[in-house]
C-alpha cells in the first residue's frame, strides 16, 4: 500500500459525488491508499453500499453523508457532523450539467447548478480549509473542466460554473499554500461517466474516471492545474492562442455537432453524483 499520500494529507479524506463517475474512482483511489474516507452524495442507497464495499476490501473506515449539496443548509450540517474528523483533503467532485439551447432549459435547475457546482464548493472548501489551517497541512481537489477556458454555446450555464471553479482554484492555490494546502484544479476533457450518452452526445475518445484520479492524485502535492488524458491537452495545446471569440465560437459548433437532433429539441439534465 502505498501511504505516502496519507502521511501527507491524511488521515480522512472528504469526497463530494463519491456514489458515482470520478467521485467513485477517488473513493476507490484513497481507500487503496489507506485514507479513511467521508463520502458525500445524494443517493444514500448506492453510497451506503459503496461504503461497505470500501470498508471490507481495503479495511478502512468509511462514513457516508447522503445529502444534496445544492440545498441552503447542507453545506452546514456536513460541516457541523465533520467538525472532531480531521479531515486532511477534500475532493469537490459532485456537480452536473446541461446540453440544450439556453432558453429551452429549466431556468430552476440552471440555477440549482450554479448552486451545486459554485456555491457548495466555496461553503466546503472554506470550511475544511480553515481546519487544514489549524493544523498546517492539506490538500484541495476541484474538478475544473476543459471548456473552463471558453464559454461554450449550448453548455453556457455549465461551462461558467467550471470557468468559475478554475479561477477560484487558481486564486485559493496562491493565498493556502503557505498554511501548508495544496490546491489542485483538474479539468479533465470528456470522460466516459455516462454523460455524453444520457445528453444525446457523439464524443470521440474519452478518459476513464480511474485515469482522472490517478492521474490527479500524482499532482496533487505540485498544486496548479493538471489536464488529464491526451485529448485534454491536445485541446488546452489548439485553444490556448486563440482569441477568446474564436474559441467561443468553435467550442459552440463542437457542441451542436455532439447533439443528436432528438437530444437537442429535448435537452437533458444529468446529475455527476
Amino acid at each position: 500500500m502505498n501511504t505516502e499520500l496519507k502521511t501527507r494529507f491524511g488521515p480522512i479524506a472528504l469526497i463530494t459525488g463519491a456514489s458515482d463517475g470520478i467521485g467513485r474512482a477517488f473513493a476507490e483511489a484513497l481507500a487503496a491508499r489507506g485514507f479513511d474516507l467521508i463520502l458525500v452524495a445524494r443517493r444514500e442507497p448506492v453510497l451506503e453500499a459503496l461504503a461497505r464495499d470500501l470498508a471490507a476490501r481495503h479495511g478502512v473506515k468509511v462514513d457516508a453523508i447522503a445529502g444534496d449539496l445544492s440545498a441552503p443548509g447542507t453545506v452546514a450540517d456536513i460541516l457541523e457532523r465533520t467538525a472532531q474528523m480531521p479531515v486532511g483533503l477534500l475532493v469537490a467532485s459532485a456537480g452536473f450539467g446541461s446540453v440544450g439551447p439556453f432558453l429551452s432549459l429549466n431556468p430552476a435547475s440552471e440555477a440549482s447548478m450554479v448552486d451545486l457546482n459554485c456555491r457548495s464548493v466555496v461553503e466546503l472548501t472554506h470550511g475544511l480549509a480553515t481546519r487544514m489551517a489549524e493544523i498546517g497541512k492539506g490538500g484541495v481537489v476541484l474538478l475544473s473542466s476543459i471548456s473552463a477556458f471558453s464559454g461554450a454555446p449550448y453548455a453556457a450555464t455549465y461551462t461558467a460554473t467550471k470557468g468559475f471553479i478554475q479561477s477560484f482554484a487558481e486564486g485559493i492555490a496562491v493565498e493556502l499554500r503557505p498554511s501548508g494546502i495544496s490546491v489542485l484544479a483538474v479539468a479533465p476533457g470528456p470522460v466516459g461517466t455516462g454523460f455524453a450518452a444520457r445528453a444525446g452526445m457523439h464524443v470521440g475518445r474519452s478518459e476513464t474516471p480511474e485515469a482522472v484520479a490517478r492521474i490527479a492524485l500524482a499532482a496533487l502535492q505540485r498544486g496548479g492545474t493538471v489536464r488529464p488524458g491526451f485529448q485534454a491537452k491536445l485541446l488546452g495545446w489548439l485553444l490556448v492562442a486563440m482569441p477568446r471569440w474564436a474559441r467561443v465560437r468553435i467550442i459552440g459548433q463542437v457542441k451542436q455537432g455532439e447533439m443528436s437532433t432528438a437530444k437537442a429539441e429535448a435537452p437533458v439534465l444529468k446529475p455527476i453524483e
